[in-house]
């Protein structure tokens, strides 16, 4: 039987937690030592996990592996996506690059930028908003910085329209969406409208960094 509680990376094995052989007790030291090697192997030797940022960690955690309690206690519903939100250089596209190689066992999500997202609808039109508003899961990096659409010279919201498909197959299929953002609610609102950003509240999990944490890319 597959222990979900040993990660072998590198030739290495990492405990992150002991298996009954029914469920996995999860030891957030042991996480984050896996975290910090799997993201020097990801990102370079240059990685670290910062324990300014542990809190922040800790609650992606408990939404991955499904803590329901300390979930409960944060004010998170396990069956909502997350919207990991924070200044520019703070980590969150590192931490949700990351976060899914914990639980090996679940359906990964698929990172894409969302400017990438709108370069696509402007090559090929409405159908790029078709192929994410499937069944697959997605992480979409910087939400809220991209450009406009612009395809045959109509405008298009293109992550607008993405977001209300994603609702509307959340709602059918639960197939949870995940987003990064350095934007607040204001400033989504602002840019998406106040519809998508009403089914944004019931797509995600707000969980944010503070907003005066330093960019690590310096």
């Amino acid at each position: 039987m597959v222990n979900p509680s040993k990660i072998t990376e590198g030739g290495v094995e990492f405990s992150i937690g002991t298996f009954d052989g029914k469920a996995v007790t999860y030891d957030f030291q042991k996480i984050l030592i896996y975290l910090d090697a799997k993201g020097k192997l990801l990102f370079g030797k240059h990685f670290k996990i910062y324990e300014e940022d542990h809190n922040v960690i800790m609650k992606l955690c408990h939404y991955f592996i499904k803590d329901i309690e300390n979930c409960e206690r944060h004010d998170i519903d396990p069956n909502k996506g997350i919207l990991l939100s924070g200044p520019v250089g703070c980590g969150k596209t590192s931490l949700m690059r990351l976060l899914k190689f914990i639980v090996p066992l679940q359906r990964p999500y698929i990172v894409v930028p969302s400017r990438n997202i709108v370069f696509g609808f402007n090559h090929v039109g409405y159908k790029t908003i078709e192929d994410y508003g499937n069944s697959q899961f997605f992480c979409f990096d910087d939400l809220g910085v991209e450009p406009i659409g612009r395809h045959y010279g109509k405008d298009c919201n293109v992550l607008g329209e993405i977001l209300l498909s994603r609702y509307e197959i959340f709602l059918k299929h639960n197939i949870k969406t995940h987003a990064t953002t350095n934007l607040n609610a204001e400033e989504l609102e602002d840019l998406y409208g106040n519809r998508v950003r009403s089914r944004m509240r019931q797509l995600f999990n707000l969980i944010a960094f503070d907003k005066h944490t330093n960019d690590k890319r310096k």
